[in-house]
This record gives C-alpha cells, sequence and structure tokens, in this order.
C-alpha cells in the first residue's frame, strides 16, 4: 500500500472551497450529533525558543463518509526573522479509520488556512443577513486571503474593505482579488460596519471596539487561538449573539478567553455552540438580531474534514507523491 505525499500546492489545487465549505459543515453537525470524538487539543509550550507545538486528533462520522487524522502544528513568532521559516507550520496525518493505514501526509499549514477560511463561511452563513454583500478584513496576512474566497462562497459579496498596519499586505491583498471585488483600504471602523467582519490578528489588547461596528454586522473573530490573545472590546461580546465553536477551547484559547477569565463574562453570555446552530437545535440570525460573533478556535474536526476533501481530490487527479512508507 502507498501513503500520498502532498505538498502545500496540492493541498491548494485539491481543495476547492464550496465542497470544503460543505465537509466542514458536516464535521460540526457529526461534533453535536455525537458521531465525533475530538479529544482536546494538547500543547506543548517552549518558552526557551518563544514557541509551542500543539496536537490535533479527532475522527467524525459524516453522512456517507467518515474520516480520521491528526494534525501537528507549532507557533513560533521567531521563526522568519531567524530561520527564514513560517511563524505557523503544520503536519497532517490522514488515515484509514477502518484500518489506521496512512492514506495521506500533508502540509497542514495550507489546510490550516482552507479550513479556517471554511469555518467563518459556515457561521456567516447562518449568522450574517442574507442579503450581505461587503465584507469587512481586519489584519491582510495570508488568512484574510480564505476568510474572502469561502464567505463569497455563501453570500454575494461584492465590496471588499481591508485594514492593516502593512501597507504592503493590503496592497498584496487587492493585487490578487481586485479584478473580482471592489477592494479597498479602510479603517477598521470602515471594515466593521461592513455586513460580515472577519479579524485575523493575534493581538493580545483589543483592537475593534463597539462602536466601530454596524447595526446588524455579523463578526467571525478568528485570530485569538491560544490565552491571552483578545481583538474585541468587552462591550461588544457582552452586546453580541456568541457563538462559538467548542466550549473548553474557546474559554482557554478563543476570543472570549481573557474577559472570561476575569468574570467579565459566564455562560449566560454565551448563546451556543456552531454544531447547535447548524444542526437547527438553536436558530441562526433572527429578526431581532444586532450584532452576531463567531468565536472560532480551529477544530481537530475541521482539520479531518478538509484532509478527507483533499486525499479524495488528490487521488482521483492522481496528484502528490505516494511511496511507501510501512512497507506492507
Amino acid at each position: 500500500m502507498q501513503t500520498l505525499l502532498l505538498n502545500g500546492d496540492d493541498v491548494h489545487e485539491n481543495t476547492p472551497m464550496a465542497e470544503l465549505v460543505r465537509a466542514v459543515e458536516e464535521a460540526f453537525v457529526a461534533y453535536e450529533n455525537g458521531n465525533a470524538q475530538m479529544p482536546a487539543k494538547s500543547y506543548i509550550d517552549l518558552p526557551q525558543y518563544n514557541g509551542d507545538f500543539r496536537s490535533m486528533p479527532a475522527y467524525l462520522h459524516a453522512d456517507g463518509w467518515d474520516a480520521a487524522g491528526i494534525k501537528w502544528v507549532n507557533v513560533h513568532p521567531d521563526n522568519p526573522g531567524e530561520y527564514g521559516l513560517p511563524t505557523v507550520m503544520g503536519t497532517m496525518i490522514y488515515s484509514d479509520p477502518r484500518n489506521a493505514y496512512p492514506l495521506a501526509i500533508m502540509d497542514g499549514t495550507e489546510l490550516t488556512m482552507k479550513r479556517t477560511g471554511a469555518a467563518a463561511a459556515v457561521a456567516t452563513d447562518h449568522l450574517a443577513v442574507e442579503d450581505a454583500h461587503s465584507l469587512g478584513i481586519v489584519g491582510a496576512g495570508v488568512q484574510s486571503h480564505t476568510q474572502l474566497e469561502a464567505i463569497a462562497e455563501v453570500r454575494d459579496i461584492e465590496e471588499v474593505v481591508v485594514s492593516d498596519i502593512d501597507e504592503e499586505a493590503i496592497r498584496t491583498f487587492a493585487a490578487r482579488y481586485g479584478d473580482a471585488f471592489d477592494v479597498r483600504e479602510g479603517s477598521i471602523s470602515e471594515a466593521g460596519h461592513c455586513d460580515v467582519l472577519s479579524t485575523v490578528t493575534p493581538v493580545e489588547s483589543p483592537i475593534v471596539g463597539f462602536e466601530d461596528l454596524g447595526p446588524h454586522t455579523h463578526v467571525n473573530a478568528m485570530g485569538a487561538d491560544a490565552a491571552g490573545k483578545h481583538e474585541h472590546a468587552d462591550e461588544t461580546l457582552l452586546e453580541a449573539k456568541i457563538v462559538i465553536d467548542d466550549f473548553a477551547q474557546t474559554t482557554h484559547s478563543g476570543e472570549i478567553n481573557v474577559p472570561w477569565k476575569a468574570g467579565v463574562l459566564d455562560e449566560d453570555d454565551i448563546y451556543g455552540e456552531i454544531g447547535e446552530v447548524v444542526t437547527g437545535k438553536r436558530a441562526g440570525r433572527t429578526p431581532e438580531d444586532s450584532v452576531t460573533l463567531f468565536d472560532s478556535t480551529g477544530l481537530a474536526i475541521q482539520d479531518v474534514a478538509a484532509a478527507h476533501v483533499v486525499y479524495t481530490h488528490a487521488d482521483e487527479n492522481d496528484n502528490g507523491t505516494p511511496f511507501d512508507l510501512l512497507g506492507v
């Protein structure tokens, strides 16, 4: 038997975004309905290297398919300057749940970007106004690209307002998407007054105030993925209809983690988990809603769902490099 080695280009080429959004939604459904196993994300802290490792295993059984895998990912902020390496790198092992054979080893960095965008799209589809046509993005790094690509699959996005302190990042974003969308640079408040806002920054002090949001803006709070990170003002979190991806992860390292630990927020301030919304156990956006906010930390089930999509298409298209990993 052969294991398929898939680099970042292979992952990119074999991940049709519309299909990925559906797969991630199916993963949320499986998790909510008890058809998934997802142990808590584990951390290895390496303060001597200003970094950490994270392991994310999962199994899920969706409608017509099941999948298993584990992602090994790091965050080392000094990498670009000291080693010429990305801050975040990931490796995904995708296995056949029937017999545990490693079907593929693939780049987890590209995979993470894709599934993060897809998760925001699922939340947007359920929580944003139906006629949303404008998207604000705070943080024009690589994660911003899949936010637009995925959200445009669920809403007819025409206008994109991008805010970032890095002018070059904005120019890169505009050059890539300017032909398909009306892309312009704007302030955080201008981005926040769009119909949908995605924030993808690593800040630890809030940069988006409640006054920076429109009266019916849906917010995808995607940047907080570790304890201490915090993009949005506490006032927003107290006023918004908050939907989280997972209680344990968001209270530990999601957008709500700082005010949660400070006692500013409690369980009464959380509307529900995204799985409850996509299964219909809780309503998504209602006419009475003003600001809605999705707190996403990124779940291992999303990685497994994405790996399933990638492997299926790569195998069909004869992409990647097959090799004999186990000699069986």
